[in-house]
């Protein structure tokens, strides 16, 4: 060792001991060089009067300046540069003889006025002040500046409070835990999720808690295994069913470290609610919500599940499964809903679904579907089987039915298809039965029929021809014939029938009695009525203006006339044309007789007598009049169906109808006109018994326009032509 150099020992108590004292001037290089060579902010004072004698270029930086060498604080007082309450204390215990070691964090003051977090130390060593000089006790203050940890570990912190209140924010239950399955970190849903107590959490006990967890499982011995067990590195996703019929899906993703498993985290999602829903809406979407039945569905799938099913035919080949298809539909149903209202009728649908239900036998499905439509699949059944059903049906709904006070009977009609000879899907069997239902309807109700391939075949054409007439409208397509009325006494024309014609281009000439009934199952008779309407009007207000005053009678569908601006359309037509009223003849079913609800009716007919449009009954004697509507209602003249004509005069039946028309009419003041007359001796025969009018080929043929006016000349007796008439005002 050199003069130079010097050695230190620990002395007992925690103090510092120059073995060898430095001498010379090598007692300030040695302090400097020891002082500097410390990481942080150091010093050294003496214990009795507390002075700094040395301190390094960090203290100095900090408690005077960014630029003040170290000797700038040489002669302070090392309780007033460091003076938290922890040094005060130091140096008084010191002054009293106590130099232990001080290790302690508090915040220290700097020149920039900041006040930092430090770790501070201060112990006592033994140097020597000057060369040769004896060891001095001096107190050792070191300052480790704290601001980048205290710094980190707040954001530490703050990032731990993020994740926290993430893990509670979440509604899913999370548990981490490491590779040996012990508990690190869960939230509050995890615990409630599984119902764990709150001492069972406190005591992070890992073995307990898993025996709580296992505990909660409804299958302990399938499930406990796979609760916390990790299954490699992709996320695994599982459900559990837990005692209390909790459904909980488990979602278990690896913790990675550093490219390395450490753990686990599972998230636990409770789905009881969700399958609950999930099942109400699978629920509802199957089944009728006033009944409880199957819906229309429920239906379809339980028909393909039964068709798909193969049925051994003795032979060893499988065949489709038979099965019938019943549709039963109320009569009349809307009565009731607008009688006694929708409550009442919603109790005779719980009501016949009822009964129906006990006509069926175990494993047959009866389905709503539609409002007052049930549908009912057997199966195995055959014909035979599904008629005795429908009977069994049709009887039990016309039993007496009672609702609150109100006592009536119901009747339904049923269509029935039988698969796989009348289809081999729902949809296919739904509308062959649904026809056949509707043919049932067609004939009076109350009855059953089996599907018939004509019934199709005709439903297509129906459809066909519906499409075309719309069509046809719209192209101008549709013409009007014109058929001569003459008087039986004088033989002179008193007026014409309008007659609809149609060529279609694809179908060609199509009769009459084919496409109005088509039009009039669509509702496309109004509008087809209207045109035609508009256009004999026009037709005679041409004739008019030439000077033939020629009646036009216009044939009128019982749906056309019940429209609300019935009254009005004709009035506009008729102002439009400039046509006097009274020239307009308007056809009228007898149909229209048995429809008039609270009287609109006799209300319309009043309104057109007053218009001074004259009336007539169609086809009279075919249908159901009322002797006592026809004696109120406002009509002049009775035609006498060609169906009564056709056996004149040799069919003594049709002649005792037709003298008992011709008398009747002439009883009440009206005109009786006869159609269809072909022969001579039917038109001798109606002259004879005192008919009025008479139509047929036996004077003419329904004619185009241009050829009626060209035999118009010889028929009528031209009269001078009459003042446009004036605008008609509208009636209501």
């Amino acid at each position: 060792m050199n003069d130079g150099d010097a050695m230190m020992t620990a002395l007992p108590g925690g103090g510092l001991h120059l073995l060898k004292p430095p001498v010379g001037a090598a007692a300030e290089g040695l302090l400097g060089t020891f002082l500097e060579g410390l990481p942080h902010a150091a010093w050294l004072a003496r214990l009795d009067t507390r002075c700094i004698v040395a301190a390094n270029g960090q203290a100095a930086r900090w408690f005077v300046g960014a630029d003040a060498p170290a000797s700038a604080l040489l002669g302070r007082a090392a309780d007033a540069v460091a003076a938290s309450p922890e040094d005060l204390a130091w140096w008084l215990g010191a002054e009293l003889g106590d130099c232990s070691p001080l290790f302690s964090d508090t915040l220290v003051g700097s020149c920039d006025g900041r006040t930092r977090p430090v770790s501070r130390s201060i112990r006592v060593v033994e140097l020597p002040l000057q060369a040769g000089g004896e060891p001095q006790s001096l107190a050792l203050v070191t300052l480790a500046d704290r601001s980048a940890e205290v710094q980190l570990q707040a954001q530490r912190e703050e990032l731990v409070a993020e994740l926290q209140g993430t893990l509670e924010a979440t509604a899913d239950g999370i548990l981490v835990t490491d590779l040996a399955g012990r508990l690190r970190v869960f939230n509050r849903r995890f615990a409630e999720l599984f119902e764990l107590p709150d001492d069972l959490l406190l005591k992070r006990d890992d073995a307990a808690l898993r025996d709580g967890l296992v505990s909660r499982l409804a299958d302990p011995a399938a499930d406990a295994r796979r609760l916390l067990a990790l299954q490699g590195e992709a996320p695994v996703s599982e459900r559990f069913t837990l005692t209390r019929g909790r459904v909980l899906e488990r979602v278990s993703r690896p913790l990675m470290h550093d490219g390395r498993g450490s753990g686990c985290v599972w998230s636990f999602r409770d789905l009881t609610e969700r399958l609950a829903a999930e099942e109400r809406i699978e629920t509802l979407s199957h089944t009728d919500p006033l009944t409880g039945l199957a819906n229309r569905g429920r239906m379809a799938e339980h028909v393909r599940s039964l068709l798909e099913l193969p049925e051994g035919d003795g032979s060893g080949t499988a065949g489709p499964t038979t099965l019938s298809l019943l549709v039963v539909d109320l009569d009349r149903f809307g009565h009731i809903n607008d009688t006694l209202g929708h409550v009442v009728g919603n109790d005779v649908l719980l009501d016949v679904a009822q009964r129906i239900q006990g006509c069926l036998r175990k494993g047959d499905l009866l389905a709503r579907v539609g409002g007052d439509q049930f549908a009912i699949v057997v199966s195995p059944a055959d014909a035979a089987f599904a008629e005795k059903l429908a009977g069994r049906v049709l009887n039990e709904i016309k039993k007496p039915c009672s609702v609150g006070d109100a006592q009536f009977t119901l009747t339904c009609s049923i269509g029935v298809a039988l698969a796989p000879s009348h289809g081999r899907d729902a949809d296919q069997l739904m509308r062959r039965a649904e026809q056949a239902m509707r043919a049932v309807k067609g004939t009076g109700r109350a009855n059953w029929r089996l599907h018939q391939a004509r019934t199709e075949v005709d439903w297509r054409s129906h459809m066909k021809i519906d499409h075309a007439m719309r069509h046809a409208l719209v192209s101008n397509r549709f013409r009007l014939n014109y058929q001569p009325q003459v008087c039986l006494a004088t033989g002179i024309v008193t007026g014409a029938e309008a007659l609809l014609r149609w060529r279609d281009p694809e179908m060609g000439e199509i009769s009459p009695g084919r496409f109005i009934k088509v039009a009039e199952d669509s509702g496309f008779i109004v509008q087809l009525g209207e045109w035609v309407l508009r256009t004999a009007v026009g037709q005679a207000a041409r004739w008019h203006a030439q000077g033939r005053s020629l009646p036009v009678a216009v044939n009128v569908s019982a749906l056309q006339f019940q429209q609300a601006h019935f009254v009005e359309r004709v009035a506009e037509a008729l102002a439009v044309a400039g046509m006097p009223a009274p020239l307009l003849e308007l056809e009228l079913t007898e149909s229209i007789l048995l429809h008039d609800e609270a009287g609109d009716m006799l209300h319309r007919l009043e309104a057109l007598a007053r218009l001074g449009v004259q009336m007539s009954i169609d086809d009279f004697g075919t249908g159901y009049s009322s002797l006592s509507y026809l004696k109120r209602i406002p009509v002049h003249k009775l035609k006498i169906d060609r169906a009564f004509v056709s056996g004149l005069p040799d069919d003594d039946g049709n002649a005792a109808i037709v003298r008992a028309i011709v008398q009747m009419a002439h009883a009440l003041g009206k005109t009786v006109i006869a159609e269809g007359v072909e022969t001579e001796a039917q038109r001798q025969f109606l002259s004879d018994i005192g008919c009025d009018e008479f139509q047929g080929f036996l004077f003419a043929p329904a004619l185009d326009v241009l050829s009626f006016e060209q035999r118009l000349p010889a028929l009528t007796t031209p009269v001078p032509p009459r003042r446009r008439a004036p605008r008609m005002r509208l009636v209501s």
